[in-house]
């Protein structure tokens, strides 16, 4: 398990690779296109991941450095390696397989891919306003993965199963819901500054360290410190 935590995020990216080599070998020309989609979804995660935690990375110290500039504990609060593990591992991968297992349930399918709605957010938004950039690392695949194939999947369900495509509505408070329960909730529900699960030097940094200790080296409360988000 320690193996696990520590490099679940390569882990996943080899999980890209096989499932790459089993949709192009048989699963494309075999499984239902729907279901075909929703597999598409999970592996642009699967690269989404990859690319903040590993190439570039460097999510770890642009949440807890940049953007809520913790001080006494960066290395592991708010956000530590056992709540990222669980968060994007056991949550993420479990809605994502759920709806890949039931594609007939289309709102649940929905909930999957429109979570590309909750990343452009935070990436293209929030974390680019704390980083004052235009990039950061999931941004690449959220815009040219993750939308793709949320697009493509609702052009399916339009025109191929147009009546299930009111169901793609649900869809949209669906992925919010989604995006709490596997990302959100957790890491303000496990944070704690005494934890043991500080994340390692060598995955704690990525994209622009000198950026980001600059902006963590500013005295300036963070703008999340000042609604109380400590």
């Amino acid at each position: 398990m320690k193996f696990w935590r520590r490099y679940w995020y390569l882990i996943g990216g080899v999980l890209f690779v096989l499932l790459t080599f089993f949709m192009g070998l048989w699963g494309c020309g075999n499984l239902p296109r729907i279901q075909t989609i929703l597999i598409f979804s999970w592996m642009a995660m699967l690269v989404h991941q990859t690319e903040e935690y590993a190439f570039p990375g460097g999510m770890p110290s642009i949440t807890n450095m940049a953007a809520f500039r913790e001080k006494e504990a960066p290395y592991k609060y708010p956000f530590h390696a056992q709540q990222c593990f669980i968060c994007n591992v056991f949550l993420c991968y479990t809605f994502y397989i759920l709806a890949i297992c039931f594609p007939d349930v289309i709102w649940l399918g929905a909930s999957q891919v429109l979570c590309v709605l909750v990343q452009l957010g935070a990436h293209a938004l929030l974390i680019n306003f704390s980083l004052k950039d235009i990039y950061n690392p999931g941004l690449g695949s959220t815009l040219f993965l993750q939308a793709p194939v949320a697009i493509y999947y609702i052009w399916y369900v339009v025109t191929r199963l147009p009546e299930k495509a009111g169901q793609l509505w649900f869809g949209i408070p669906g992925a919010f819901a989604a995006m709490i329960i596997c990302f959100i909730a957790p890491v303000f529900l496990m944070k704690n500054r005494k934890n043991n699960y500080p994340f390692a030097e060598e995955e704690m940094y990525g994209y622009k360290k000198d950026k980001v200790l600059e902006i963590y080296h500013d005295s300036k409360p963070s703008i999340l410190q000042k609604v109380g988000i400590k």
